[in-house]
């Protein structure tokens, strides 16, 4: 039994470096073939279980890499990608990917150890939760225009964005959305202006990181919880709250950037035990394959959280080290053009014709975001938006 444990383990943290480095491929695509698939082999659900709590945790801290370095978001790093590539064109890219690392590892010890109080906290406050959302995302939204010189740009950007956003989520009936709707935003617009200013990354330096985690874990430790079992709410969403309610610079948003991914994902697996809700595609699958979790299933998976969670810790320093001595050789206006080729053929592959759609005028939104020198946090109005409305209608 513990052979097959580690094993299954073992090949989880394996998938979710694979989910993690290359983009577009996310772990929902994996959750569904093995629910897909479940019904027809005959294996131990447990096993399925402690396979993907360790992906999902591992793809929380991996997914950093090709964002920080190349520009390509996952659906939960997008925001990475505005405080890590300054650092990654500063000579510090390592250094983005580590914070991020650093506020992901946290967020594990953190999860264990409010784990129990949150099971019976949860579903006392759910319904309140309910109420206070919409205000809480309007208060957040209007924080961050404030922080703008030009406020008029930031207004229509994030107007626009939330149009598009509307749009994609509600009526385009594409599949997997986000995946075109971020890609082009956060992704595309970001690697064209690389590709036209034919940007050349400097040497990166492996140095020491020194920095407060505690502010902007504590932003996280407050959000997450908000975002994990909520409908409409996800990474971006809590790092956006978690900001607003703990004020920090671009490093300590590294920070509660990693740290709010990890903890969303999970206390995605928490709400999942103690108010039934799904609000992560791993959370789907597991409740797809195994229906009401029961004691043992979640201290099974708090306990895979904390191993897969410190391995991918040491694996994401390695990674994160290997790439940052290795990039600096590389061409990287051909990498950047490879990336965005490979990145048009996933959501040709996966959204069809009307993601193609979406994405073009996603990189178009972003790139005008981009030229107008208004932050482009300003584009998770894309997000923002359609969860004020989902919870106002």
């Amino acid at each position: 039994m513990m052979l097959q444990i580690i094993l299954f383990l073992l090949l989880g943290v394996t998938a979710g470096t694979i989910t993690g480095l290359i983009p577009g491929i996310h772990i929902n695509l994996v959750g569904i073939f093995l629910v897909s698939i479940y019904s027809v082999i005959k294996i131990n659900p447990s096993f399925l279980i402690i396979f993907i709590t360790a992906m999902a945790i591992t793809h929380t801290f991996i997914d950093f890499i090709p964002s920080i370095f190349l520009g390509c978001p996952d659906t939960d790093t997008e925001l990475s990608i505005l405080p890590g590539h300054e650092l990654l064109n500063e000579g510090f890219g390592y250094e983005a990917i580590i914070l991020s690392a650093y506020g992901g590892i946290a967020a594990i010890i953190i999860l264990i150890i409010i784990s129990i109080p949150s099971i019976f906290i949860i579903p006392k406050i759910y319904e309140t939760m309910k109420v206070l959302t919409p205000g809480l995302l309007i208060l957040a939204s209007f924080f961050l225009i404030s922080t703008e010189k030009n406020k008029t740009k930031a207004w229509i950007i994030f107007l626009l964005s939330g149009i598009l956003g509307i749009f994609t989520l509600n009526y385009s009936g594409t599949k997997e959305p986000l995946l075109p709707l971020l890609t082009g935003l956060f992704g595309a617009s970001m690697l064209i202006i690389s590709i036209k200013n034919k940007t050349k990354i400097p040497d990166q330096q492996i140095t020491k990181v020194k920095t407060s985690i505690l502010q902007p874990v504590i932003g996280a430790m407050i959000a997450s919880p908000i975002c994990s079992f909520l409908p409409g709410m996800g990474s971006g969403q809590a790092a956006i709250l978690g900001n607003t309610i703990s004020k920090t610079d671009k490093k300590g948003f590294l920070v509660l950037l990693g740290a709010t991914n990890t903890l969303v994902m999970g206390f995605s697996f928490i709400a999942l035990y103690a108010v039934s809700k799904t609000r992560t595609g791993a959370a789907v699958a597991i409740k797809e394959i195994t229906g009401i979790l029961t004691k043992q299933e979640i201290v099974l998976i708090l306990a895979i959280t904390l191993i897969a969670g410190f391995i991918s810790f040491l694996l994401t320093i390695f990674l994160a080290r290997y790439f940052a001595k290795r990039i600096q050789k590389v061409n990287y206006k051909n990498l950047s053009i490879l990336t965005l080729g490979i990145l048009i053929m996933l959501i040709i592959l996966i959204s069809k014709l009307k993601g193609v759609g979406i994405f073009f005028l996603a990189t178009l939104l972003g790139i005008y975001s981009i030229s107008t020198k208004v932050k482009k946090t300003q584009m998770m109005g894309c997000l923002l938006i359609p969860t004020i409305i989902l919870y106002l209608h």
